[in-house]
């Protein structure tokens, strides 16, 4: 977060609200820079990892869904929406949520978008005999629980 406002509530604020980092004006170009490659250097890592619940695990780095009854290289957006909500398990993400995650503030695409997605991602579930599913929660959105 880039901003003037130095109070130490108006930086607890911005970092609790989602923030990987608080940098008040004025600020250096090199500081701004040396914090850039931190916050690069730690997604980095992370990209690098698997992500496993129940029996299924997602590679991050090569994209693929996996179960022990094998595989799937999953698309782009089938791969952040998956990402996203393994990343949360038994929490509920709003449709709106993806939206704006996945497909950015400035995208044209309706929520009806979201749904081909989940659709796409629960028949692969089902292909691989996963022991997950995505539930949905009429007009709140979407977990992903064990069955």
């Amino acid at each position: 977060m880039l901003t003037a406002k130095s109070e130490v509530d108006d930086k607890v604020l911005g970092l609790d609200a989602g923030a990987n980092d608080y940098l008040m004006k004025p600020f250096h170009s090199r500081e701004l820079l040396a914090r850039i490659r931190a916050i690069t250097r730690t997604q980095t890592v992370q990209a690098n990892s698997q992500l496993q619940f129940g029996n299924v695990t997602l590679d991050r780095a090569t994209f693929e869904l996996s179960t022990p009854k094998g595989s799937f290289q999953l698309a782009n957006k089938e791969f952040q929406m998956l990402e996203l909500l393994m990343s949360n398990p038994h929490n509920l993400i709003p449709s709106e949520r993806f939206l704006e995650k996945i497909w950015g503030y400035d995208s044209d695409a309706e929520l009806n978008v979201v749904w081909v997605y989940i659709s796409y991602l629960r028949k692969k579930l089902a292909a691989l005999h996963a022991d997950i599913q995505i539930k949905a929660t009429r007009n709140a959105g979407y977990s992903l629980e064990e069955k």
